[in-house]
């Protein structure tokens, strides 16, 4: 892996795609990160490494936009400004998330071998429940109806 963190723009193929997307035209930005999400949540088989590297950045773009989000891009991200991104990418990055940390992803197989990859997964897991928070344990009633 050409990866130096775990920051979803710290490996070289994130790093590249954040190049892409400054160098592409205003208007094509959402549609490359719709592709990245859309390539990695209905993988045909078995996600690869570059698919879900790509993925695990642009679902960091949507949350970056995300009310309760927070920019996690580092130097190797994208430096020109993105549109608005619709509030559909919510959705897909959340499915494109759970592709990546999945049985079929060769990202996430590589990353059960490293060292520090449950930090990894820890990273996956915040940016996911910006996305889709986890639902609160509900308390038993007191009462049966």
């Amino acid at each position: 892996m050409g990866t130096w963190d775990i920051g979803p723009f710290d490996n070289d193929t994130a790093a590249d795609f954040g190049g892409d997307l400054d160098e592409a035209a205003v208007e094509e930005r959402e549609a490359l990160i719709r592709g990245a999400l859309k390539r990695a949540a209905h993988p045909a088989d078995f996600l690869d490494t570059s698919d879900g590297e790509r993925a695990v950045a642009a679902a960091a773009l949507v949350v970056a936009q995300h009310p309760d989000g927070v920019l996690t891009c580092s130097t190797y991200g994208p430096s020109e400004p993105l549109p608005e991104l619709p509030a559909s990418l919510r959705t897909l990055a959340v499915e494109a998330l759970d592709q990546v940390v999945s049985e079929r992803s060769e990202l996430a197989e590589l990353w059960d071998d490293a060292a520090n990859g449950s930090k990894w997964r820890h990273d996956i897991t915040r940016l996911r429940d910006v996305l889709d928070p986890p639902v609160p344990p509900q308390e038993e009633a007191l009462f049966d109806i």
